[in-house]
């Protein structure tokens, strides 16, 4: 089996720089604490203007855009990618779409998402009547 190498580096150019058909990545972190869950997606040098959540059906969608360096200057290294940056979560039903914030700091963004109320465990209190019978009996 031959390999193209053309291919490859096509491959290798658009996981780094994105596509609109094929954005970049996003890396992220996800923990639960208390009755949130927390997301953390790193986007350093990403302007807080060009991010966009939107949320269809518990699908969270974010997209970011890192503007490709137009300078007239001669870059020596580019390794930083640059485009378009998206990522798709996939919400389970105990979360309340409703209730998402979002926060940009230092290149970080992050989302808190709430546990719904209906998810949330409780107890069920028994009540006892005047009139029991054994079991039994």
């Amino acid at each position: 089996m031959r390999t193209d190498p053309f291919r490859e580096l096509d491959r290798l150019t658009q996981q780094v720089l994105g596509t609109t058909a094929r954005p970049a990545v996003m890396p992220m972190d996800a923990w639960r604490s208390g009755d949130e869950f927390v997301v953390e997606f790193d986007l350093p040098g990403v302007d807080a203007s060009s991010v966009e959540l939107d949320v269809e059906r518990n699908v969270l969608t974010v997209r970011a855009q890192r503007p490709v360096h137009e300078g007239t200057e001669e870059m020596v290294a580019a390794e930083r990618p640059r485009g378009v940056f998206s990522r798709q979560l996939i919400l389970g039903d105990n979360l309340d779409t409703e209730r998402i914030s979002a926060t940009y700091h230092g290149g970080v963004l992050k989302l808190r998402i709430p546990v719904a109320e209906r998810a949330k465990p409780r107890r069920i209190t028994v009540q006892a009547t005047e009139d029991q019978q054994a079991i039994g009996a």
